[in-house]
């Protein structure tokens, strides 16, 4: 018995499916908590305005390039504000925007799933105390 070789059709890619992913809301708003930084970073401003360093030391284990790139996307997201004082000195806070502050119900809510289902961990307030 010999087998017989068909040919193959080409195959096109559905532009639909594409354009669905990209649309998405959730798969939209999940991208910015596709890093571990970026949310721990958004808490710490939510307490307060900080500074480039002030955010590298109290962020464990978090590269100077990762937390750099990191503001710079959250910048350009709109959930942060960068805001330099004098240029000279290189005087720069990050604060929250109202954008920014618009996440904190929904990482609350993050935090309230983990504290009922994942044993060892702490709340976002517990984390802040140990470090501020």
């Amino acid at each position: 018995m010999s087998q017989e070789v068909t040919k193959r059709l080409p195959v096109r890619k559905r532009q639909s499916d594409t354009y669905n992913i990209k649309k998405c809301a959730v798969i939209g708003a999940l991208k910015i908590f596709s890093t571990k930084w970026k949310p721990c970073i958004i808490c710490y401003l939510a307490i307060k305005p900080m500074r480039y360093n002030d955010l590298h030391r109290i962020i464990p284990n978090i590269s100077r390039k990762m937390l750099s790139a990191h503001l710079h996307e959250l910048e350009t997201d709109g959930l942060i504000i960068r805001k330099q004082y004098d240029p000279k000195k290189q005087h720069v806070e990050y604060l929250l925007s109202p954008k920014g502050h618009s996440l904190m119900g929904i990482l609350e809510g993050i935090q309230d799933w983990g504290l009922a289902n994942i044993e060892g961990v702490v709340s976002i307030r517990e984390m802040t105390e140990e470090v501020l």
